[in-house]
């Protein structure tokens, strides 16, 4: 039995990338409690619409999520904390130094030749760069899956 039961998903502006990896992860472990938050997050906004239809089409209902600044609490409140790239890492040790320890990328187990184990933030950009992030996250969630 894993020890990761508060989990906590972050990217930047809590609305592209962590509601779905969220929802993700609450879709494979539906016992523990799981939340997103922002680094810099759009605070009040809903999830972004393109995140939320290809969600959707996975059977992923985004409609209730209201984007949130993280806060040290929220930080301290997880056991394992989920970012998309190195460079939130960082920010999460600037933040909070004592959480760089249980901060790990949800793209840590992707087996990406030549690549940085990133998941891409795909604000503003093309519905096919929404698919191609979302099948990252869900690729990075499955193969947590005997990790969590």
């Amino acid at each position: 039995m894993s020890s990761y039961n508060n989990i906590l998903v972050l990217c930047q502006g809590n609305i592209c990338r962590s509601p779905v990896a969220e929802a993700l992860l609450k879709r494979q472990w539906p016992t523990k409690k799981i939340q997103s938050a922002g680094l810099s997050a759009m605070v009040g906004h809903v999830a972004d619409a393109t995140a939320a239809q290809i969600a959707s089409t996975d059977q992923l209902d985004l409609s209730s999520h209201i984007a949130r600044q993280v806060t040290t609490d929220m930080l301290q409140w997880a056991d394992l904390i989920l970012v998309m790239s190195q460079g939130q890492r960082s920010q999460v040790g600037q933040l909070t130094p004592e959480a760089m320890g249980k901060t790990l990328l949800l793209g840590h187990w992707l087996d990406l030749p030549g690549q940085q184990k990133d998941i891409p933030d795909p604000y503003k950009k093309s519905r096919d760069v929404f698919e191609h992030v979302h099948k990252l996250m869900a690729q990075g969630v499955a193969l947590w899956s005997n990790k969590i």
